[in-house]
């Protein structure tokens, strides 16, 4: 997953505007690719990722070999079980799609309660156009994820827009990122 986001990474870590922020929390952080982009280009940023134990010793491995371990830390959860760690932006990459729309609201829900009233999540990953006509690595993902997965599936923007909008967030943009990939910003 490190490598697939690579492009999507240095893309958010130039759009998104990190100077309005401290603290930044990657939920399914995998090996912390994400955050060490992220926080390696901005300074005065710190990180948390928050992943299954069996991918800390890769994670803290990969922010050692960015010299970054004393700015981004890992936390071993589970995001639908144990808190989330405190940050004002919280991402989520390539993982809405992993799960039944339930799950996935509940998820949303956990992480619009743990934000603070000013707070930002941006998801990202191959996402659906709302016409289902452009976007055509997005839905061979969303075949490929009903075909291999027992709930996984893609979703469009209209679909997770409504998520959040009914998960307590006010407002959301849309961008397309480099490659397959787009985002969806979604202010608390």
């Amino acid at each position: 997953m490190s490598g697939f986001s690579a492009l999507s990474a240095d893309a958010i870590a130039d759009r998104f505007p990190w100077e309005e922020y401290d603290r930044v929390c990657d939920l399914g952080a995998s090996k912390g690719a994400f955050l060490t982009e992220v926080v390696g280009r901005h300074s005065h940023l710190t990180g948390v990722g928050l992943d299954l134990p069996p991918v800390e010793s890769q994670f803290r491995d990969h922010v050692a070999d960015a010299r970054l371990d004393d700015r981004v830390d890992f936390r071993a959860g589970d995001f639908f079980e144990d808190s989330l760690p405190d940050a004002e932006v919280y991402v989520l990459g390539h993982v809405l799609h992993n799960w039944d729309e339930e799950r996935t609201r509940r998820l949303l829900g956990r992480v619009a309660d743990a934000l603070p009233a000013d707070g930002t999540l941006v998801v990202y990953g191959m996402i659906v156009d709302d016409e289902r006509r452009k976007h055509a690595h997005a839905l061979l993902m969303s075949l490929n994820m009903l075909v291999t997965m027992e709930a996984g599936r893609g979703y469009t923007f209209a679909e997770c827009e409504r998520w959040l909008d009914d998960a307590g967030f006010a407002e959301t943009r849309r961008a397309d990122l480099p490659g397959p990939d787009s985002m969806i910003v979604a202010e608390r």
